[in-house]
């Protein structure tokens, strides 16, 4: 029994011998390397070897406020992260936006121009022979003894007529002065005169009859009150005419502009 434990211990000497042999070379003959597993720490981490920058390479040193360095140190380009995924492109790409086309209006259509009428012609002025009309006044019933004035005493009566270009100016005064009686037949050549001519008129009014200061140019009262009551300024395109009369001034008005109807 002795002798086979002997002989097992002794097969197990051997076989350790051969084994440690074995370790120091390997079939080339060359010695193995031997790995040193990394010191593992108090609390269980294991301290990782450092890598130092290759020859060539430049290490960059980055101060902090406080004072402190840290070294930055240069990325190898063909270390991928971890996971073996490129990191993702975080460069953000202009969107393409579709081609808008232009919007195309409506072709309007120009509006249709009414149909012109052509210009009405103006109604021509009818024309009218104021001596005529005067003899008519004259020879109708309880009509005052006239003259025509003119010269100095047109002047005096009606100022500033004389100065406006007429076609026909007739003015007619009764002889006695103590009777209402005055006609003052006038056309001018241009329309924009027939306001001049109408004013004028209004003023020969407004002297006969005169005002509270100054007594009226008709000088007896019943003469002025004749020229307050019955006087009258009527036109007719470039035709104007004044009338004072006592009593029917309002038939000689309907007279006149009968004769331009």
């Amino acid at each position: 029994m002795k002798k086979k434990l002997l002989a097992l211990l002794l097969a197990l000497s051997m076989l350790a011998a051969l084994t440690a042999c074995g370790g120091k070379k390997d079939d080339a003959g060359t010695p193995e390397q031997e790995v040193t597993a990394p010191a593992e720490d108090v609390d269980g981490t294991v301290d990782q070897p450092q890598e130092e920058p290759e020859a060539g390479e430049e290490v960059s040193e980055t101060q902090d406020a406080d004072g402190s360095t840290v070294e930055n140190l240069p990325a190898d380009p063909e270390k991928k992260p971890e996971g073996g995924n490129l990191p993702a492109d975080t460069t953000q790409k202009p969107e393409s936006k579709p081609t808008e086309k232009p919007v195309q209006k409506p072709v309007e259509k120009p509006a249709e121009k009414p149909a012109e009428k052509p210009a009405e012609k103006p109604a021509e002025s009818k024309s009218v022979d104021l001596a005529a009309f005067f003899e008519t006044f004259a020879s109708g019933e309880n009509r005052p003894a006239m003259m025509q004035a003119d010269g100095e005493v047109l002047d005096a009566f009606y100022p500033g007529l004389s100065n406006i270009k007429t076609n026909q100016c007739g003015v007619y005064t009764a002889m006695i002065s103590a009777a209402v009686g005055e006609l003052a037949l006038v056309e001018v050549e241009n329309a924009a005169d027939v306001q001049a001519v109408k004013d004028i008129f209004q003023a020969r009014i407004n002297y006969q009859v005169g005002d509270d200061e100054n007594p009226g140019g008709a000088w007896y009262p019943q003469t002025i009150e004749g020229w307050k009551n019955g006087s009258r300024i009527v036109s007719n395109g470039n035709y104007v005419m004044l009338i004072a009369l006592s009593e029917g001034a309002d038939d000689v008005v309907n007279s006149f502009n009968a004769l331009f109807t």
